[in-house]
């Protein structure tokens, strides 16, 4: 919902004041905090305990994986994968308003609709694709479907063309739940804490360097061409080649199909 109603509300916004949804959005974070401060109830209880020197180290998180080849690979994928994802959060805005020559409306909208479409296909199509064709065959699905969206975007001429690609990105969706269930069954019970922790942290991390590396891409090229960016999105599908042969064609990948 929150993808839905977040750029409705902000491109209309937009439309009368600039300033208008950034005062929203701080009303909205401080009705979160207050929320949070009276109205949740606190999930650690106990004695507190002390904050440890190795707990800082951002890599202590990835300690755990040493030795398990697997799930190292494929946490490998998960890594190229956020980070491709990382090219539309950055550069949709920018890029609307570059090539198709979108107002804030037009842009709210078109997030809107993304949101809608990504939703439709979480419930409606990842289950039974994983289901009839396995979870290795899913997620390269996946991959191909958002790359191929990547590829069309760069070369789209119209703002109309943005919508049908919409579908081929939502379908893109599909790979992670199963990239994210084959490497839940690579770890026990014990270690899912720590797995879904590693998993934050990457995405935390491609957070911070896919901004930094694509607006610098589209920086460079914008007096170019200013598709590169999304071609170098898909082509970073690429790298996943390596860490699929490992990560897949082996034992997660067989007990994935079946």
């Amino acid at each position: 919902f929150g993808m839905v109603a977040g750029p409705v509300l902000g491109g209309l916004m937009g439309g009368f004041s600039p300033h208008a949804p950034f005062f929203a959005a701080a009303a909205l974070n401080g009705l979160n905090f207050l929320t949070g401060c009276f109205l949740l109830p606190e999930s650690h209880k106990g004695e507190r305990r002390p904050l440890r020197r190795e707990a800082l180290n951002p890599l202590a998180s990835f300690r755990w994986a040493r030795g398990m080849t697997v799930v190292a690979a494929l946490m490998a994928v998960f890594f190229i994968m956020q980070l491709v994802g990382q090219v539309p959060a950055a550069l949709w805005v920018i890029f609307g308003e570059d090539r198709f020559h979108w107002d804030a409306t037009t842009i709210g909208i078109s997030l809107a609709a993304f949101g809608i479409l990504h939703s439709l296909a979480q419930a409606m199509i990842t289950g039974p694709v994983a289901a009839r064709l396995g979870e290795r065959r899913a997620l390269m699905l996946g991959m191909i479907a958002d790359g191929t969206g990547y590829i069309l975007l760069a070369f789209a001429t119209r703002g109309w063309m943005a919508f049908p690609i919409m579908v081929l990105l939502a379908s893109g969706g599909i790979g992670m739940p199963a990239l994210q269930a084959m490497l839940s069954r690579q770890v026990d019970e014990e270690r899912q804490g720590q797995l879904q922790g590693s998993l934050a942290a990457l995405t935390s991390l491609t957070s911070i360097v896919g901004p930094l590396l694509f607006t610098a891409i589209y920086a460079a090229s914008i007096t170019t061409w200013n598709g590169w960016a999304w071609i170098a999105g898909a082509a970073l599908y690429l790298l996943c080649l390596p860490a699929l042969r490992r990560g897949l064609w082996s034992g997660a990948g067989q007990r994935a199909d079946r």
